[in-house]
């Protein structure tokens, strides 16, 4: 006995399913991404500054100076490189000597007079601070790869590319000495990456 042939109407109820269901998990996932919150709320604590902050000697860069990249946030020392970052970078933005040495290693501060380091600042404010990712370097030292922009004076800009607005990348050397973490001389080599804003 042969079983009867199925209807066409039951032929094409599987592969019109297979298409609605499709479409329904394909549209929702559309609308995940494009309503998804952001990992941390737009406001004041955490946006980054698009634009420079004041060139007033008083003031400090916001709280969201300096943003961390997702596998920088994963980094177990991650807060404490953003905070030896903010420090360091509110320091060349306030032109405080005393503040940027509580920043650096003993060897990096030893490197540089003061006179030097506020001649070298003078017209540079730092902004729009990005940590693409925290590494482990030799002896328990970090290797911290970030980005920023930097406007001074085209006088004041380095003279192997005097630009008013330039884009760094490089790499900085993190030591932990007794009172933390703190930025260390720059590895000899190639120079940082850089670009024109």
């Amino acid at each position: 006995m042969t079983s009867p042939a199925p209807s066409s109407r039951q032929r094409w109820l599987v592969p019109v399913v297979v298409v609605v269901l499709s479409v329904t998990v394909g549209a929702g996932l559309l609308a995940r991404e494009l309503y998804r919150r952001p990992d941390q709320p737009a406001d004041e604590s955490t946006a980054a500054t698009s634009t420079p902050p004041p060139a007033s000697s008083g003031a400090q860069s916001p709280a969201g100076f300096v943003q961390m990249s997702d596998d920088a946030k994963n980094h177990p020392q991650a807060g404490a490189v953003r905070e030896l970052l903010k420090t360091y970078f509110d320091a060349i933005n306030t032109k405080q000597w005393s503040l940027w040495l509580e920043a650096v290693s003993s060897k990096r501060a030893a490197s540089q007079s003061s006179s030097a380091w506020k001649a070298g600042v003078k017209s540079t404010r730092d902004y729009d601070a990005l940590v693409y990712r925290i590494e482990r370097g030799a002896g328990g030292s970090l290797r911290v790869l970030v980005g920023f922009t930097s406007e001074q004076e085209i006088a004041d800009a380095p003279e192997y590319f005097p630009e008013k607005c330039i884009k760094w990348r490089l790499v900085l050397p993190v030591v932990s000495e007794r009172t933390g973490l703190k930025i260390d001389t720059i590895d000899p080599g190639p120079g940082p990456e850089h670009e024109k804003c």
